[in-house]
């Protein structure tokens, strides 16, 4: 078991130095099998066909993502600068794995049900998450919203739309650079500050 999961591990690892250089839908299984020297069925036993992989792939990248960001999360700082930090960490990811945009390539990957139901949960463990910070800063006496759960999904959608203009500003073929990510990054820790101040003034 220890060893099947082994190398299912590294065929994630393959795909994505894979995905990362040449985008998802340039990508084949055979590029995969080829680059980690491991026969087709192989690589067809641990994924039975590529959306699956892509499956693999999307876990893995917000299992290392939500793991950071756990990791980052101080409960004793100001909502502010907690919020801060995870803008940080996904900020980090955003431009490690710019290439991973699954829709690249691929228009109708978010129409697959398999898909769209992993985005889907990953996207609410996420907004959970955030959820627990704004109940935490609720009861900090830092916010006065009752209902955290619907600000969290507000807040994140709005970080999802800066990091959306970002790329549309760029072009869609190009990768942001440093001034891109770094203007983006201070829109939204301006949003921040304004989302809380907002909170702070709630009736």
């Amino acid at each position: 078991m220890i060893v099947a999961d082994k190398k299912r591990e590294q065929i994630i690892d393959g795909a994505i130095k894979r995905f990362i250089h040449f985008g998802i839908g340039k990508t084949t299984m055979n590029d995969i099998a080829e680059d980690l020297s491991v026969s087709k069925p192989s690589l067809y036993y641990y994924f039975p066909d590529k959306k699956h992989l892509i499956v693999g792939v999307i876990e893995r990248v917000f299992n290392d993502f939500f793991e950071l960001i756990k990791k980052k999360y101080n409960p004793d700082l100001p909502i502010e600068e907690i919020l801060f930090n995870t803008i940080d960490v996904r900020n980090t990811f955003f431009q490690k794995y710019y290439m991973l945009r699954i829709t690249e390539g691929i228009p109708d990957l978010l129409n697959d049900e398999v898909i769209k139901g992993k985005l889907q949960t990953l996207k609410q463990s996420e907004k959970d998450f955030f959820a627990e910070i704004f109940s935490l800063a609720k009861e900090k006496k830092e916010i006065e919203h009752d209902d955290t759960g619907h600000i969290a999904e507000l807040y994140l959608e709005s970080l999802m739309g800066l990091c959306t203009m970002c790329i549309m500003e760029t072009g869609k073929d190009l990768f942001p650079d440093k001034k891109a990510l770094n203007k983006m990054t201070m829109k939204q820790k301006n949003l921040t500050t304004i989302f809380v101040r907002g909170l702070r003034c709630a009736d």
